[in-house]
């Protein structure tokens, strides 16, 4: 049954007044992944769904907390080499893989740094075809020294690589059950994690089981997690989504969406009144750049100009635009391509709105170039319509002519990847936990279709930076190197940042504990339920 969305306005106040009373939810944590997921297998978990999944079932050599310092997890320490390359990681002997026939009379056994040869393994092999396989593209070996030793060689020194390992791509699997299934470990996951898998309705629902073997505990020495279940649904619908949750029948709801952004929230992105009683919001910083990029090799003379690329950062306000587009939920990108959050970032070295400026910038290129009537291209998806119409409008202000052209997702990202698009929109979300990340986008030698420099940005002072960056372990110093070269890509305007995302979520009163951090991971270890 769909209902009219003023109807469904109408409804939502009441809603909460009829939360599920049932006695049973109260140690179940249920929410809805909107999107498809298409593999519980961590050597696929490439999107926030998979990822999320992954995180409950599944554990690395190290973790993140929530403000990204990176701690022990099945490695208990690490040590690295003076000269970068080695990496020696001692694991705890404590840790048990979820029960499985497949193991044997004992159903489990330890886990031991074999496992991890046998999963590092995994991601570079080719039949596999993991999407996660360019995280060990720094790596020359690996080797299992003992039981409890694993050893990670480099080829090439790489401060970040730590921070690579946190990803769920490298978390540890056991070899029998995989070799068992094969492409079927997909749906019969198991792995180290605080939840194992129960059921998978696939598109329809998801169960995970409390661990009660897992291995970390809370500050006052109870056995994590406290949850005795997850339940996932698969709802696409945002609408609908926000119709369970207001029923009570979501624990929890990430993210914003346009269908309900205005029912919930004020213009400055506060709860309102009547939801304020009934409903906790987190909010912070998430490490995601939403820009729009010039092919600078594209022959079209606005893109090639700097001094009309310019015109156009300066030509439009971006924090009017995230009131009346986002409702406040989000940072105005004045700063570069790194997002804050991370080192590196400074909210100044870009563009703020000064729109006698752009003017001014737009009739220096029609004497530069004699074009009177400067026009660009904005090719987009439909869900960042709202965005590039709005920046249309104010360009067209300041004399610049902005069209828009909307494409599919896939559409979109060939023709970026294959520079057939002037100016396009993107984002960039990171990867892993260093701005070498964000900066990677404009080095000289990973020029698309092959890397990942969609706009074909090339300085040799930013390559020069860029590899003294890798020589540098201490972060403070190479922090002043990163906020160094993101000056230098401003500098030319070949991207035009519009904003740094938060990370928001919504949850029932009666939850505690579930944090907020700048990945957007989902951590239900010590998630509680009143």
């Amino acid at each position: 049954m769909k209902f009219h969305p003023i109807y469904c306005l109408f409804l939502l106040p009441l809603l909460f007044d009829c939360q599920n009373k049932e006695s049973n939810t109260h140690l179940v944590f249920r929410y809805n992944e909107s999107n498809i997921i298409g593999s519980l297998d961590p050597a696929f978990s490439r999107n926030v769904g998979e990822n999320w999944l992954a995180n409950q079932l599944f554990n690395g050599l190290v973790q993140t907390d929530d403000s990204l310092n990176i701690t022990p997890c099945i490695a208990e320490t690490w040590h690295i080499s003076e000269d970068g390359l080695t990496y020696t990681f001692t694991l705890r002997n404590d840790i048990y893989f979820h029960k499985s026939p497949l193991f044997g009379k004992d159903s489990t056994r330890t886990v031991i740094a074999k496992d991890f040869v046998y999963s590092f393994n995994r991601l570079r092999d080719k039949s596999i075809a993991s999407p996660g396989s360019w995280v060990l593209n720094k790596v020359n070996d690996f080797t299992a020294i003992n039981d409890t030793t694993f050893q990670v060689q480099l080829h090439t020194r790489f401060p970040a690589f730590l921070g690579l390992t946190t990803m769920k791509y490298c978390s540890v699997v056991p070899h029998e059950v995989v070799d068992h299934y094969g492409n079927e470990f997909r749906s019969h996951p198991i792995g180290t994690g605080p939840f194992s898998f129960k059921r998978w309705e696939e598109n329809i629902k998801l169960v995970l089981r409390r661990n009660d073997a897992y291995f970390e505990y809370d500050d006052n020495g109870n056995q994590l997690p406290y949850l005795e279940a997850v339940s996932a649904t698969f709802l696409p619908d945002k609408q609908s989504e926000f119709l369970q949750f207001a029923q009570g029948k979501l624990d929890f709801l990430n993210s914003l969406d346009a269908s309900y952004k205005d029912e919930i929230l004020t213009a400055k992105g506060e709860l309102r009144s009547n939801y304020a009683q009934k409903v906790n919001m987190l909010r912070g910083p998430y490490l995601n750049t939403e820009y729009l990029g010039f092919y600078l090799d594209a022959d079209i003379p606005e893109i090639q100009s700097e001094t009309l690329r310019k015109a156009v950062n300066y030509g439009f306000d971006r924090t009017k635009m995230m009131i009346y587009l986002r409702n406040g939920v989000g940072v105005p990108a004045h700063g570069g391509m790194i997002p804050k959050g991370l080192p590196g970032y400074k909210g100044d070295i870009g563009f703020s709105y000064q729109p006698e400026k752009a003017k001014q910038l737009v009739e220096q290129f029609k004497k530069e170039t004699n074009i009177q009537t400067p026009e660009i291209t904005i090719s987009t998806t439909s869900n960042y319509l709202n965005f590039c119409e709005y920046i249309q409008r104010e360009l067209g202000k300041i004399g610049i002519l902005a069209n828009v052209d909307v494409l599919p997702s896939a559409t979109l990202r060939d023709a970026r990847n294959n520079g057939k698009l002037g100016l396009f929109r993107a984002s960039w979300v990171a990867d892993y936990l260093d701005a070498e990340n964000y900066l990677s986008l404009f080095y000289s030698k990973t020029l698309s279709p092959n890397g990942s420099n969609y706009t074909h940005f090339k300085s040799t002072a930013f390559d020069s930076l860029y590899n003294a960056s890798f020589a540098i372990n201490d972060i403070e110093k190479r922090k002043i190197l990163y906020t160094q070269m993101d000056s230098l890509v401003m500098q030319q305007a070949p991207i035009i940042p519009l904003y740094y995302d938060e990370v928001i979520r919504f949850t029932q009163k009666n939850v505690s504990g579930l944090g907020i951090n700048p990945v957007n991971q989902l951590d239900l270890r010590t998630v509680k339920k009143n």
